[in-house]
């Protein structure tokens, strides 16, 4: 059954103003992410007589927002990103931090790293692995709620989401060395050993 243009008010505006955090993060500029936030509404409204009742409001909001950025926003840019070599290494500096002190590895992050540490490292992030990691890290989506929010398959999903973590990590890690968290040099600027075929 179809929602009333009436229920858009009390249901989707509320949810709306609470994903200005992950439109900040998306276009990493405040005037950005209110227009972004403003065009979402606008969208939303339009549809929201094709909005099913009982299903995920939250996720259906969500995908007219990416759909929205990945139009206006991200097309605006002319210079391609791109994606470091290397980031596939099995390293993982959550557990490193956790290895060294017992704990948790997100109790480590979150009680030693700054939270602007971490803003500044995920802004960094390419598009669609920021949108990944924002999605499942910080507004909790599921591989397949995300999968169908950004229109990709969750194979794909898991791989972005896979790959910024990994990306966001080295990112993280000169602070973390810095300031005492691990002592060793960054795992992933040693040359792999490869076997001796001769």
């Amino acid at each position: 059954m179809a929602a009333s243009p009436e229920s858009f008010t009390e249901t989707a505006i509320p949810l709306i103003e609470q994903m200005y955090g992950t439109a900040l993060r998306l276009t990493r500029n405040p005037s950005d992410a209110e227009d972004l936030l403003q065009e979402t509404s606008l969208k939303a409204y339009q549809a929201f007589g094709q909005y099913e009742s009982g299903t995920n409001l939250r996720a259906w909001l969500y995908k007219i927002m990416v759909n929205t950025f990945i139009s206006s926003y991200r097309k605006s840019k002319r210079q391609p990103q791109t994606v470091p070599e290397g980031d596939n290494e099995d390293f993982s500096l959550f557990d490193t931090l956790a290895a060294a002190t017992h704990e948790t590895p997100e109790a480590v992050i979150l009680d030693q790293i700054p939270d602007e540490q971490v803003k500044a490292a995920l802004e960094s992030l390419p598009d669609q692995f920021r949108m990944a990691v924002l999605l499942a890290d910080v507004e909790g989506f599921s591989y397949k709620e995300i999968a169908d929010i950004t229109g990709v398959s969750i194979g794909t999903v898991m791989s972005r989401l896979h790959r910024g973590r990994k990306q966001l990590q080295k990112r993280l890690w000169e602070f973390a060395r810095t300031h005492g968290f691990v002592t060793e040099e960054e795992p992933w600027e040693t040359p792999r050993r490869t076997a001796d075929r001769s």
